[in-house]
């Protein structure tokens, strides 16, 4: 697919659904939307290095976003830029017990390396990078993590620019996953926030080594993965085929979103899975001999028309976009299947008579499975030390981390960033907004929150056993 070739759209917005309050690949660089060049300063290598040279021939990608809506609550109530002045986060807990000096460690920690990680932050969002190219992130995140003084293991398990970074202390312990994310999207820049999403990350690991170093006794270990290609590509979905979940007993990220002010989200997502259907005809004179040839583009077109008639049947929480691409005796149709759970994706197909087709399946985004007892743990902490709102709703969104929650228990949320109307994930508004101060903020204490959750699972057998049973029974659930 070349950069000019239709992408899917997000259109969460055309459905609302119920939340309710929970007890405390293209080969070239992308321009941000709110940046403009300088000629004045050199050119990255990493530009250089991603530009077609003359003569080489385009390399196909396929680039099909998937829905990346995490939008939650009526828009009227988003947390918005206009709507209040930036929060002042401070922990409402007394710190007079152990537990509670491993917390105040891990926010002062975290505060001091704001700034670098908000320096970070920027860094990502104006420099973008499509599904497999995040070399400048990689490249980025990984020499910082080294200073840290974690193991980084870059190029991680074939892919390019997928790495991990590691801390371990004593043996036996339990090893808690971390996820960082850094594409951008075509033509937006870090319109879904991945910018947030890989500094939390990295904020995350920080702490918990600061927090084990405060621990001698605690056995533990962290793995930070750097996941590519989240919004088309499954990144994850190929590190946990190779193995790179492998080790971890529990893992970790987070994701901003548009809603209510000071709040986050804890909720599901959907299912979904991109199938490519081509259509091979043959050529015939329209005038003297139109019954020798055989036509590709009714045989898509039927297709495409079937599909469409089918939405009037379906449920509100189902999806399904189509994209048609011509070219002369080959016609393609590419649609995104979005179902509430991944045993209910499946394929679709149209034909024509005579008309050769062509099925390919690309990779399946499951829905989400948030941990139960990881997710009223963590909302315990940010509620009570921060004064966050929980919601649990449901949301059209999709992501690759749903093949993570299948595998091992995981967490998940959305978390609020102020935004404009109108200005949710897969927007220009959205790449503006995750570049702000506010954005920044919010992500820190999202961060203290993840990095606490995880604490508990280094050192507390019980809690990590009920985490365990949990994810246990919501497999019995699934099947």
């Amino acid at each position: 697919m070349d950069n000019t070739e239709i992408q899917a759209g997000c259109f969460g917005n055309f459905f609302a659904r119920k939340s309710t309050r929970r007890g405390a690949n293209s080969a070239t660089h992308v321009e941000p939307p709110s940046q403009t060049a300088d000629s004045s300063q050199p050119q990255s290598p990493y530009e250089k290095s991603s530009e077609l040279k003359s003569g080489e021939p385009k390399q196909e990608i396929s680039y099909f976003n998937p829905f990346c809506d995490f939008s939650y609550g009526a828009q009227d109530d988003w947390w918005t830029l206009e709507r209040e002045p930036l929060p002042s986060y401070s922990a409402k807990a007394d710190t007079s017990t152990k537990a509670d000096d491993i917390s105040a460690l891990v926010e002062q920690v975290l505060d001091k390396y704001s700034p670098s990680l908000r320096d970070l932050s920027l860094k990502i969002h104006d420099h973008p990078e499509l599904m497999f190219k995040e070399r400048y992130a990689h490249d980025l995140l990984t020499d910082f993590m080294g200073k840290q003084g974690f193991k980084v293991t870059k190029h991680y398990l074939g892919l390019d620019t997928a790495w991990r970074a590691e801390y371990s202390q004593g043996t036996g312990g339990r090893v808690i996953g971390i996820n960082s994310e850094m594409d951008a999207l075509q033509g937006m820049g870090h319109g879904c926030g991945h910018n947030l999403i890989a500094v939390s990350g990295v904020g995350v690991a920080i702490a918990l080594k600061a927090a084990l170093e405060a621990s001698p006794r605690v056995s533990g270990k962290i793995v930070l993965l750097g996941t590519p290609a989240e919004e088309s590509g499954g990144g994850k979905i190929i590190l946990l085929e190779r193995g790179g979940y492998d080790e971890m007993d529990v893992c970790l990220m987070c994701h901003p979103a548009p809603g209510l002010p000071h709040s986050l989200n804890i909720g599901s997502s959907n299912a979904m899975q991109s199938i490519q259907v081509e259509y091979f005809g043959r050529s015939a004179h329209a005038g003297g001999a139109p019954w020798e040839g055989t036509n590709a583009l009714d045989a898509a077109f039927i297709a495409y028309s079937g599909i469409s008639m089918m939405r009037q049947q379906m449920k509100p929480d189902h999806r399904v976009h189509g994209v048609a691409v011509l070219k002369p005796e080959h016609r393609r149709l590419q649609k995104s299947t979005y179902l509430p759970n991944a045993y209910k994706l499946s394929t679709s197909r149209g034909r024509s008579d005579g008309v050769q087709h062509r099925n390919k399946a690309r990779e399946r985004y499951f829905d989400l499975h948030q941990n139960s007892v990881l997710a009223q743990d963590f909302a315990d902490i940010v509620g009570s030390r921060y004064g966050l709102v929980t919601m649990q709703g449901g949301s059209s969104a999709s992501t690759d981390f749903g093949n993570v929650s299948y595998a091992l228990p995981a967490l998940h949320p959305a978390f609020a960033i102020p935004t404009v109307p109108n200005g949710g994930n897969h927007t220009p508004a959205f790449a503006k907004a995750a570049r702000t101060e506010a954005a920044h903020e919010a992500t820190m204490v999202i961060t203290k929150g993840l990095a606490l959750t995880g604490y508990r699972i280094l050192t507390d057998a019980e809690f990590f056993s009920r985490v365990q049973a949990s994810f246990e029974q919501g497999k019995v659930a699934r099947s």
